[in-house]
């Protein structure tokens, strides 16, 4: 087995950092012959703190409670798509792929409900990711006018979660 000149190494690591780039992803690991590499994207715009939080388990389905019924106006508050919303500068989107939680745990209020005002870096929400629970905080101070997200659903990269305004 003959050994990759160092500088072959560099532009593997490069190479597998553009495709990080190009194809929006959050991680890559490539393993080739003796060698592994894995990069890995922070996001500056939208820190993520991961702490370790109780897992939320889910409720068998034979016992499950009925869904909590939510004040007069905040259905308005909740909507499944919001492509629109994307480019409000006061759209605060999913940094991750994940579950969302809007507490801290079951039974606990919810750390920003609608007509919460909060301060840049507040968590608003959780979003577990490979039973991790990852913090997302607010990217501005503002109040939060709109929940985007019901607790306990999945969310994709990029999508919309709560407005600041």
């Amino acid at each position: 087995m003959t050994k990759a000149p160092p500088n072959a190494d560099q532009e593997l690591i490069e190479a597998i950092a553009r495709l990080l780039n190009e194809q929006n992803l959050a991680e890559i690991e490539i393993e080739r012959d003796d060698m592994r590499v894995r990069v890995t994207r922070s996001y500056a715009t939208q820190a993520v703190q991961q702490v370790a939080m109780p897992a939320y388990a889910p409720a068998p389905a034979a016992h499950a409670a009925p869904a909590p019924v939510a004040p007069a106006g905040a259905a308005a508050n909740i909507a499944p798509t919001h492509d629109d919303l994307s480019s409000n500068p006061g759209t605060l989107t999913s940094p991750m792929v994940g579950t969302t939680y809007l507490s801290p745990e079951p039974g606990k209020p919810a750390f920003a409900p609608v007509g919460t005002k909060v301060s840049e870096g507040q968590t608003v929400l959780i979003i577990e990711a490979m039973k991790t629970m990852n913090q997302i905080p607010a990217h501005r101070s503002g109040t939060v006018t709109r929940v985007l997200v019901e607790d306990g659903t999945p969310v994709e990269y990029g999508q919309p979660l709560v407005v600041i305004e």
